[in-house]
């Protein structure tokens, strides 16, 4: 597609008549202010039929309508169901009540803590606050314990940073986002899952595969999407104390205020400390760094209904600070000496966001958002006698353009986006700076005819001014084959700088040398990382023993066409090369839900990783990924009877991984060479909550209670500053179980 002719349907679109009968309209909260409060995500479809739709973000909908088709069902989660007669084509505004509201309420389904849709080209499941209250959940890496679809695991043995995988890939192939925004990139990829509180985030969007195109050309392996809580919807005041056997505290604050009719603000807090010394394993080495985090969020929320406004700012601040290494170490007399090995890590990071939606009320298909953000990231760090610091600014804008064509079954999005990021780093004696900038336009369409077929097409052309001019396209269908089915396949490819240093900081807690091989690409001499996603997956409902189930089957494969290989197989050096040869991720997995009996809840998966790289000493699986994973997670709620007091909650979640391959230590010692293979393991994670009433709540529970434990994770611990110290053969937990137990108070 020239530019041209994207310009041309850019200025076309607005003006396309429409033709078919269909009805529109926008879904929205009832309540006793008359605030408009639009409800995304929301169920709309004809009785009796499996032609519907849900609300896009802005609550709106499009459907189109027959004669045959007169009862029209409205559905959204916590809130009353309600069916309206529909005689002729119209717009339809239709405000939902919620359950608390009601006087008397008749309970025919149970909340779904994670929902699937059958309607969606995209594979895409939203995990609601209900599923990330059935753990600790203390910041958005620890909020995929119960999700079978991420992996979660220690990047080292001393920092404490939690990695995640997509798919079989590190999360620098997942886009990451706060409110579609992307926000874990670059400099934050490595902590920044840490910066986001659990309580903040109202819902998760994960999508498997390459997602769409309107996000960016950066998605190779997926994409997650965190939806923050509102101001105008979220508890005047909440709080949640936090407190582990580790001696870990942390605290979170909410105070939502109504200033106006048309304005909420809310004041988010967020501290946790630690400052206790643990060394289980004997090594000499903190298993747990000790670190104070704090965190604040002012979020604005303009809400004006009759002109079909809706907006938000954010305004973050964040300090965080760690300090990791030997007993003993200290910073003031022992940094960057060969006294004692330690570590510190500082981070500071600003950031400001904005977003502004408008739908035309006389046309609720018509709407335009516009996003933009800017963060200020600093982080100054040494680990043993190598220092690292980065500072990262980043700006993020775009426009987006919803409408349809011609009919309700034809969506269309288009926009523009631009993007600048200025990395100024430090590594050991070296300084690398760069500048990137990028201005991209796309067009995504959308084909649903809301019983059998949904296709959803994106492109988007991007001008990089390191990386040249290219094109990401992106294809996503929806197929029913029959009743409570969904068959999907997708296809798109992905395009990425890989931030080598901010992404494997690892490596620094490490005796390695750090070598850049073939250096002639544009970013730290190494080329752009291409990769095309190829995926299909099916969804089945079912009632099994008169119990709602589904089972999902899916398989992806990501291609690389190029990759930036990271070489850990030489144990005294790290090497980062262009790929010469091939490399590919094959991921098949296969989940049960099954509502077992009354308030109880079942979910099975098995996992298979196929995951090969070719190195320069040949072809080989991917370090730590484990080939097979099983899990399982039971939940159990007691019913809520009328005027009793409170009721219980019980979780427990079951992970099994098989053997991983190291990485290779033949060259090494006899006294530090690891098997080529990692043990089996097996972890178990419980948690009790007590409801009181609807404004207070305790929890108790455990984490790995069975005590598994890595009993060697930091190689060479004895020598830190030999050459063959190393802390990332980390395949298992390295504490050991630890317990926690916390309260939830809100007003609402």
């Amino acid at each position: 597609m020239t530019t041209k002719n994207l310009v041309f349907i850019l200025f076309i679109l607005p003006f396309i008549s429409i033709s078919q009968e269909h009805i529109s309209g926008i879904i929205m909260e009832a309540n006793e202010k008359n605030e408009r409060i639009s409800l995304a995500g929301a169920n709309v479809y004809w009785l009796h039929t499996t032609i519907g739709t849900v609300t896009d973000l802005d609550g709106t909908f499009t459907l189109s309508y027959s004669k045959e088709n007169t009862k029209l069902v409205i559905s959204y989660v916590g809130y009353k169901t309600d069916t309206l007669t529909i005689s002729k084509p119209k717009q339809v505004r239709h405000w939902l009540q919620p359950t608390d509201n009601l006087n008397s309420v008749t309970v025919t389904s149970r909340k779904q803590a994670t929902a699937k849709s059958y309607l969606q080209a995209t594979n895409t499941f939203t995990v609601s606050s209900d599923e990330l209250l059935k753990a600790a959940c203390c910041n958005l890496s620890e909020s995929f314990e119960t999700n079978p679809s991420i992996d979660v695991n220690f990047a080292d043995a001393v920092t404490g940073t939690r990695q995640i995988k997509m798919l079989g890939l590190t999360s620098p192939y997942i886009l990451i986002a706060t409110e579609n925004i992307p926000s874990i990139r670059g400099a934050s990829q490595a902590f920044g899952l840490s910066f986001i509180p659990g309580t903040w985030v109202e819902s998760i969007q994960i999508t498997k595969g390459a997602g769409s195109a309107v996000n960016g050309y950066e998605s190779i392996a997926g994409q997650i999407n965190a939806e923050l809580v509102k101001p105008s919807t979220d508890d005047k005041l909440f709080i949640n104390l936090y407190a582990a056997s580790s001696e870990r505290v942390e605290l979170n604050t909410h105070i939502n205020t109504k200033v106006s009719d048309k304005w909420h603000t809310g004041l988010y807090l967020h501290g946790n400390t630690h400052q206790n010394v643990h060394d289980v394993n004997n090594d000499g080495f903190l298993d747990m760094p000790q670190y104070d985090q704090i965190n604040i969020m002012n979020r604005w929320q303009y809400t004006n209904a009759e002109k079909g406004f809706v907006s938000f700012i954010n305004l973050k601040f964040l300090n965080d600070e760690k300090q990791t290494g030997q007993i003993g170490f200290n910073p003031k007399t022992d940094k960057l000496t060969t006294n004692a090995w330690g570590s510190e890590i500082d981070t500071r990071r600003y950031e400001i966001s904005a977003k502004l939606g408008y739908v035309n009320p006389e046309i609720p298909w018509q709407s335009v958002g516009v996003q933009s953000a800017f963060s200020s990231h600093k982080q100054a760090s040494y680990f043993g006698l190598k220092q690292y610091d980065i500072m990262h600014n980043s700006l993020y804008s775009t426009i987006i353009y919803n409408s349809i064509i011609s009919d309700s079954r034809h969506r269309i999005k288009t926009g523009v986006s631009y993007t600048y990021d200025h990395y100024d780093e430090l590594v050991n004696t070296t300084d690398y700076e760069r500048t990137e900038t990028s201005v991209g336009a796309f067009f995504e369409y959308n084909y649903d005819n809301l019983d059998k077929l949904n296709v959803t097409a994106g492109v988007r052309v991007d001008h990089h001014n390191l990386l040249g001019t290219f094109v990401t396209p992106r294809i996503h269908a929806r197929y029913t084959p029959w009743e409570k089915s969904a068959l999907r396949a997708s296809v798109g490819r992905g395009k990425r700088s890989a931030n080598i240093f901010a992404e494997n900081q690892s490596m620094f807690s490490t005796s390695r040398t750090i070598n850049i091989l073939n250096t002639t690409g544009t970013i730290y001499g190494l080329d752009p990382e291409i990769a095309w996603n190829y995926g299909v997956s099916y969804l089945q409902g079912f009632n099994l023993f008169g119990r709602k189930a589904d089972v999902t089957v899916d398989f992806y494969k990501t291609d690389f066409k190029n990759q930036v290989v990271v070489d850990y197989e030489n144990p005294q050096e790290v090497n980062f090369y262009n790929l010469n040869g091939s490399s590919f991720a094959n991921s098949f997995q296969t989940e049960v839900n099954y509502n077992v009996f009354n308030q109880v809840d079942l979910r099975l998966a098995y996992k298979f990783y196929e995951v090969k790289t070719q190195y320069a000493s040949g072809k080989l699986e991917k370090p730590l990924t484990p080939k097979h994973r099983l899990f399982a997670n039971a939940s159990y709620e007691t019913h809520v009877r009328e005027n009793a007091t409170g009721h219980w909650k019980f979780d427990a979640t079951f992970n099994w991984l098989g053997e991983q391959r190291f990485s290779s230590t033949a060259t090494s010692p006899v006294a530090y060479q690891l098997p080529d293979k990692t043990p089996k393991l097996a972890t178990l994670n419980v948690q009790i909550t007590k409801v009181f009433s609807s404004k207070f709540e305790v929890y108790l529970g455990g984490e790995n209670v069975t005590n598994v434990r890595q009993s060697n994770p930091i190689l060479a611990a004895d020598d830190p500053f030999g050459s063959n110290f190393d802390t990332t053969f980390v395949y298992g937990p390295i504490f050991g179980s630890m317990y926690y137990a916390g309260l939830r108070y809100r007003i609402k």
